[in-house]
């Protein structure tokens, strides 16, 4: 059996930049069709040129359930399917103590990073999975798994996220594979206040020893939607260059 998905539709959310792009190159190249959706049109655009293929754009914003709506009707439209659903769109309006959040930009972060989950699942579901089967993958966070207190909502919603990745495979089952990915520190431009102050000093406390890019994830994402998963299901693969772990996993240099 080999790692292809040729003859598969995939629409990403948030494909124009960082992880979301990293997988819809890598399922692109892997023999799919690709939507690519995130909220800037030029930026999608941008991405689309690169990757190449057969792929087609439509901004949408991930949290606004009638835009979603048109992204999964453009996707059936110009490919006349939707196989495999990426949730990666997500948002993080704020960094701070968690008891100090205004109510706005908890409601946004929920808005996106769980209802929109949720919808876009939903809409695909409806419109085609239902009927055809296929394969959703959430982009949680290893946030879901630990406490980091400045980003505390944001890791609430990534836990939450898991959960929901459990409820709707056993939903789904036996057509629809619903399953997550929770990404430990990925060098993206999201992600930069937190890992570009101290890049070297986070990577040398890593099991792994460096910080992760787009396509560690981005390989993990293909090899899931594709039939080497076939029965692999509720299921949250954690890749984090072993940081859960913590930094007594490393070996002690010699000398």
């Amino acid at each position: 059996m080999e790692l292809s998905l040729s003859g598969r539709v995939a629409l990403v959310t948030g494909a124009s930049r960082g992880i979301g792009r990293a997988i819809a190159k890598a399922y692109a190249d892997a023999g799919a069709s690709v939507l690519l959706s995130s909220r800037k049109l030029p930026d999608l655009e941008a991405a689309a040129a690169e990757i190449g293929g057969d792929v087609d754009v439509v901004a949408a914003n991930a949290g606004d359930p009638a835009q979603a709506a048109v992204a999964v009707d453009r996707c059936i439209e110009r490919f006349g399917a939707l196989d495999i659903l990426v949730n990666n769109a997500a948002t993080n309006p704020y960094q701070g103590p968690t008891i100090e959040i205004d109510l706005p930009r908890y409601d946004k972060t929920w808005e996106v990073n769980h209802r929109g989950a949720l919808v876009w699942t939903q809409l695909a579901w409806r419109a085609a999975m239902a009927e055809r089967g296929g394969s959703v993958l959430n982009i949680s966070s290893v946030g879901g798994l630990s406490v980091e207190p400045t980003i505390g909502i944001y890791n609430g919603t990534k836990a939450a996220l898991i959960h929901l990745t459990r409820t709707l495979a056993a939903e789904l089952a036996p057509s629809v594979r619903v399953n997550a990915i929770a990404p430990g520190l990925v060098k993206t431009d999201m992600a930069r206040a937190l890992w570009e102050p101290a890049e070297e000093r986070i990577a040398a406390s890593m099991p792994l020893a460096r910080l992760g890019e787009p396509a560690d994830i981005a390989h993990a994402a293909l090899f899931l939607a594709s039939d080497l998963a076939a029965w692999i299901t509720g299921h949250t693969l954690v890749v984090d260059g072993g940081a859960l772990l913590g930094p007594a996993a490393r070996r002690p240099s010699a000398g």
